[in-house]
């Protein structure tokens, strides 16, 4: 067996699965509170089949990668729109899927539905301690939202916006568009660290300008292993070549 092939390809799976994560990146970049995905590069362990060509026991590696999601703060701007918050600290706005399930999100740039909901960009409400925080469209009083996520309109009390936090926010499953899923038996608990900005927009925590830079790194190591790839080739055609005609 060729290892060094095989090695190649793989470094080539990798490279193209590190481009992925570079143009989501690229995608979310200007999306608020949106989180890059860095790329984790790991040695994969791999064995031969016991005496599969002579090759009895040996082992090889092979290169993966994978995305690891960068939760690190992005910047906080303001606006002065009234329905944009700012997440400021570890903490996790929750909201409701049409499906009933709970996602975690820090894209703050909220506004009010038909009925008066305080809702998401995609349109998904955003929780209180006692569900959506709902306001009273016919009422102009201005709405306001402490440091804490109280939730006043004028003088009246319109419920405490649900900001949580996650002991180990990796174990949050990416859905898209800086949404998240907690993995089976996570749950998160009240934000202890984490404050409201109202006013404000956090931006996503990538900048184009470093993604682009590593798309050509990522691009550059690919053709490196796809020349590598060709010259193995290459050279298996010329030894198949050699011995076909020294046999006949």
């Amino acid at each position: 067996m060729n290892v060094s092939l095989y090695q190649a390809a793989a470094a080539m799976n990798a490279n193209s699965r590190w481009q992925e994560l570079i143009s989501d990146n690229l995608a979310d970049s200007s999306v608020p509170g949106a989180r890059k995905q860095d790329v984790s590069f790991t040695a994969v362990e791999a064995g031969m089949v016991s005496g599969q060509l002579g090759l009895k026991g040996e082992r090889f590696v092979m290169p993966s990668a994978r995305g690891v999601v960068n939760f690190s703060q992005g910047e906080i701007n303001p606006t002065g729109v009234a329905t944009d918050f700012a997440i400021d600290g570890p903490g996790f706005l929750q909201v409701q899927l049409p499906s009933g399930e709970k996602a975690f999100t820090r894209g703050g740039e909220l506004h009010l539905n038909a009925q008066g909901q305080l809702v998401t960009k995609r349109g998904y409400p955003v929780e209180g301690d006692g569900g959506p925080i709902q306001l009273d469209p016919n009422n102009s009083a201005p709405m306001t939202v402490s440091a804490s996520g109280q939730v006043s309109q004028g003088s009246e009390s319109k419920g405490h916006i649900k900001v949580v936090e996650f002991k180990d926010p990796h174990a949050l499953t990416v859905i898209g568009q800086g949404y998240y899923l907690a993995a089976k038996g996570v749950k998160p608990t009240d934000a202890q660290s984490t404050a409201v900005r109202q006013g404000y927009l956090e931006g996503a925590n990538t900048s184009p300008t470093v993604e682009m830079s590593s798309l050509i790194t990522a691009m550059r190591m690919f053709e490196s292993n796809q020349k590598v790839l060709s010259m193995q080739d290459e050279r298996m055609g010329k030894v198949i070549s050699d011995l076909g005609g020294t046999g006949a």
